[in-house]
């Protein structure tokens, strides 16, 4: 509290006369200032030496300087490369998967054709003249409609 209070009265009375002790004080403190200032804060560099850059001094004071900028570039060139690599995959899944549909429909296509040669008249009169255990025989007479008549 004394000091606080020298401190005040002194910053108040600017004339008055500082002793031996107080100005020892002031000087200490104006050192470790100094001090500290010298250790924490680089040196700005006006000029660029050889050494520096060969050393490597020169990229790292660049990168410590960027770095934030430097995350943000490679953020953005992986998600790029990211989504294109997913379109491009998509792209060629969507692909095979039109290929595989016109296979399919073909396929579709030979099967209903297959179908309908089998199931015609004259081919299921062949195949039953063929097989001699059937006992089944094609019509002599045409069709005819049998009307049901409907109650009220």
């Amino acid at each position: 509290m004394a000091k606080q209070e020298d401190i005040t009265s002194n910053t108040n009375e600017q004339a008055t006369p500082v002793d031996g002790e107080q100005q020892e004080e002031r000087l200490t403190t104006l050192q470790k200032i100094k001090q500290q200032a010298e250790e924490g804060d680089e040196a700005p560099s006006s000029s660029l030496k050889f050494s520096d850059i060969l050393g490597g001094e020169f990229l790292w004071t660049l990168v410590r300087k960027q770095a934030w900028l430097i995350i943000l570039v490679v953020a953005i060139t992986w998600a790029y490369v990211a989504t294109r690599y997913q379109c491009q995959q998509d792209a060629i899944d969507i692909s095979q998967l039109e290929r595989d549909l016109v296979n399919a429909k073909f396929e579709s296509l030979s099967s209903s054709s297959n179908l309908t040669r089998k199931c015609r008249q004259s081919n299921v009169l062949m195949m039953l003249n063929r097989e001699d255990s059937t006992q089944l025989e094609s019509g002599v007479h045409p069709p005819f409609i049998i009307e049901i008549p409907q109650e009220k």
